[in-house]
């Protein structure tokens, strides 16, 4: 008697909470909604600081206690499969959303100690560093930076290099205004027309330099020396005569004096690709190659390609941000599909047995 009268009681105080549970589903989740719609229209900074501010930590936060609460006092979620495993799989993506988040972040490094970057850049050059500029971002193109913080490990860029589409493309200007862009593959002769003659590219070059031998200029490709992208020309004339002409990448519109044309070395990029080792208590521990939409991730952290040194191509600049919350994440939307996925078409098959309170 005393068992079924704990019983009744329990009944009671669940169905007490059911209504209210109800309407606050209903009202967070409107919510929700229309969050999601004001912060589609008030750009990616602005959305940034509204979804990490204060209150909005609070209503993710009651929002995460709404679904695991309704678990106990909805006692058919236990029972339904399907329905038990999307409320779970929402709440453990919603928990690995906090844990990511600017808030979860301090509060993680205050309770272990850690300083965690959650956004930032490492400028390297051939060499090892394990410092990074802590930034806030809007998006990949528009950094604030903030103070300078250190990994738990270093990184070492071994090599950087770029690939470029083949052949590139040799551009020419008349000084009547008069363009042409033409295929830069040696060997090719291309006719310009009556009054400018043709021109052949001969060869092409990486690291363009000249030297003397025997008293005289020699333009060779130095294998040490630094990037220096450089075509070399023959300008046949329309009267017969012939010119050796050079077309740099660094320096558009090159031309001499008395020259006719100005001849420019374009060549578009395809990649940037860092090969970086992971060096942590003096060992390389992994190596990569990092490509623009090929990270490296350890440690808790997505390393990126972002940029480099345009100029000389002397160092590289990687875009870092931790992964913290994003495994939590998965496996709460792991959670939520096989949760819809039982409950649209497994239970069928095996069935859900309930037992009403």
């Amino acid at each position: 008697m005393l068992l079924i009268t704990a019983m009744g009681n329990e009944t009671g105080i669940k169905n007490r909470f059911r209504r209210p549970a109800s309407w606050a589903n209903l009202v967070l989740t409107l919510l929700l909604i229309a969050f999601s719609i004001y912060g589609a229209f008030i750009g990616a900074e602005a959305a940034k600081r509204f979804f990490n501010s204060a209150p909005l930590a609070a209503y993710w936060l009651a929002f995460l206690v709404l679904l695991i609460s309704a678990i106990a006092i909805f006692s058919r979620l236990l029972q339904v499969r399907g329905l038990f495993l999307i409320h779970i799989g929402c709440a453990v993506v919603l928990a690995g959303g906090i844990a990511g988040s600017q808030a979860g972040l301090k509060i993680h490094d205050a309770m272990l100690g850690t300083n965690t970057i959650r956004a930032g850049q490492m400028i390297i050059n051939e060499g090892t560093t394990d410092r990074a500029i802590e930034t806030e971002e809007s998006g990949f193109d528009k950094l604030t930076a903030g103070g300078t913080k250190t990994l738990p490990f270093a990184i070492k860029l071994v090599d950087f290099k770029i690939d470029y589409y083949q052949p590139g493309q040799l551009l020419i200007q008349t000084r009547e205004g008069i363009g042409y862009r033409i295929p830069a593959e040696p060997g090719l002769q291309y006719t310009l027309g009556d009054n400018l003659g043709s021109v052949q590219i001969v060869r092409r070059f990486e690291s363009f330099k000249l030297i003397l031998e025997n008293n005289k200029k020699v333009a060779i490709d130095d294998p040490n020396g630094k990037p220096n992208p450089a075509l070399e020309i023959l300008l046949k004339q329309p009267d017969g005569t012939e010119k050796t002409r050079y077309a740099f990448e660094r320096f558009a519109g090159h031309t001499n004096p008395g020259d006719t044309m100005a001849f420019s070395y374009l060549r578009m990029i395809k990649d940037y690709i860092s090969d970086v080792e992971v060096v942590e208590d003096g060992k390389t521990v992994a190596r990569k190659s990092i490509e623009v939409n090929n990270p490296l991730h350890f440690g808790g952290y997505l390393f990126y390609q972002q940029g480099y040194d345009e100029q000389a191509g002397q160092y590289t600049i990687l875009r870092v941000t931790t992964d913290k919350g994003l495994g939590i994440v998965y496996l709460g939307y792991i959670l939520l599909c096989v949760g819809v996925f039982w409950q649209l078409w497994l239970r069928r098959i095996f069935g859900d047995r309930v037992i009403e309170d």
